[in-house]
């Protein structure tokens, strides 16, 4: 693992600085929107936009890179990521953040699709699953750092919106001196979401609720906290521990993943979800307890994306996992457009336990669901079930089809479990 690092630090330090400005941006304008006198109803329009335009962008960036190039990519849509962090605070206005946030995502989108591939062509057959790994991990540092960097100064000021700007823009230096010439670029055609659904409900289905919740924690978190009286200090810790504990439990459910019913899996891990998200509901819980909460809630969510799309990845034939991987991140990405419409609505009508309501009824429903599903077809064998990935779902589509392509040609080495 170190020699991997050593031969991929540059873009690893690259990422992780694109993932703590993405970080700060997304917890900094929650707050900031309070402070703006925005409503609810119109910050969850705002958080929205984002995951519309990351979806765009994740369509687009392929095409807009085999036109251009991945160098000319990379310095255009990181150059508008720049400037586009300073105007939050240059035009405090809910509607034009709202258009603003749209093309952050959509700028985003293209620059993780073009980091993401240097980094999978940067690493041999041998290397790139350690590498992968690696990446998941910077990731999560990186939005955890950005919590911190929240506190170090007033959010009502302007200097918040200057330091993830200027880290956006540090992160390019490494990623664009360390490589060259910039990798061929092949993308794989989505299965359709018909197709997809045919060949696993559940996993359509789940990753659909699931980008709800995620949307929901990474969009509408500094949102609750504000309506909630919580300090900035407060929603910080609160949303660091969320992606702490989506970190630190991937290892545990993806060690049981790949030795169980990958159904029944689902069933407790959403279920653990559900009951974590009703606990500030029915009981008054001091900050130290909601931490908890938020540990247990970002615990069992990223690690489920990941659970269901290994579960569905057991129904494709290995040619086909890299294909789906687009159809279930475009399923993934609609359930998070709609995620924060649908939570900002609720928490406008019953107050900010609409943020736990909304994500306890999605993961309830998951539950229920997969309880259903487990009557309509039979188990597949745990000895014929591929390997669990710890995927984030803030990943492009880039990584993931390189993480079930090179788990698709493992397998067809004979290096691990086939159908």
């Amino acid at each position: 693992m170190i020699k991997v690092f050593a031969g991929s630090w540059a873009l690893l330090l690259g990422i992780m600085l694109l993932m703590v400005g993405n970080g700060v941006q997304g917890t900094l304008l929650g707050i900031r929107g309070d402070i703006e006198g925005f409503t609810t109803g119109q910050m969850s329009i705002v958080m929205s936009g984002y995951f519309a335009g990351f979806l765009f962008g994740s369509r687009a960036a392929p095409e807009m890179i085999r036109r251009v190039g991945h160098v000319r990519v990379f310095a255009a849509l990181g150059s508008l990521v720049s400037a586009v962090l300073v105007l939050y605070a240059a035009i405090p206005e809910w509607v034009v953040w709202a258009l603003l946030r749209v093309l952050i995502g959509f700028c985003f989108a293209g620059v993780y699709v073009t980091a993401e591939s240097w980094l999978n062509n940067s690493t041999s057959n041998e290397t790139r699953g350690q590498t992968l790994s690696l990446y998941m991990i910077v990731q999560m540092l990186g939005i955890i750092s950005a919590q911190a960097l929240v506190n170090f100064a007033d959010p009502a000021g302007f200097m918040l919106f200057v330091i993830p700007s200027v880290l956006v823009s540090l992160a390019f230096a490494p990623i664009l001196l360390s490589i060259s010439p910039a990798p061929p670029f092949d993308s794989t055609k989505s299965l359709s979401v018909r197709a997809l659904h045919d060949l696993s409900p559940l996993g359509v289905v789940g990753i659909f609720l699931m980008g709800g919740v995620f949307s929901a924690l990474f969009g509408m978190t500094a949102v609750w906290g504000t309506q909630a009286g919580l300090s900035v200090l407060q929603i910080s810790v609160f949303t660091a521990a969320i992606y702490f504990g989506g970190l630190v439990f991937q290892v545990p459910i993806g060690w049981l993943s790949d030795r169980m019913d990958r159904r029944k899996l689902v069933i407790a891990v959403a279920v653990i979800g559900a009951c974590a998200a009703a606990l500030p509901i029915l009981l008054p819980m001091p900050f130290w307890a909601l931490v908890g909460v938020a540990l247990a809630i970002g615990g069992v969510s990223n690690p489920l994306y990941a659970l269901l799309l290994a579960y569905t990845n057991d129904y494709m034939e290995h040619d086909m996992m890299a294909a789906a991987s687009g159809g279930l991140l475009f399923v993934n990405g609609m359930g998070a457009i709609i995620g924060p419409l649908v939570i900002g609505r609720m928490m406008g009508v019953i107050g900010p336990d609409g943020f736990f309501v909304f994500i306890g009824v999605l993961t309830a429903t998951l539950a229920v669901y997969a309880a259903w599903r487990m009557t309509q077809r039979p188990s597949t064998p745990v000895a014929e079930t591929g390997p669990y990935a710890p995927v984030s779902p803030v990943v492009s589509a880039a990584t993931v089809e390189a993480v079930y392509q090179d788990l698709a040609d493992s397998s067809q080495d004979g290096t691990t479990a086939t159908k």
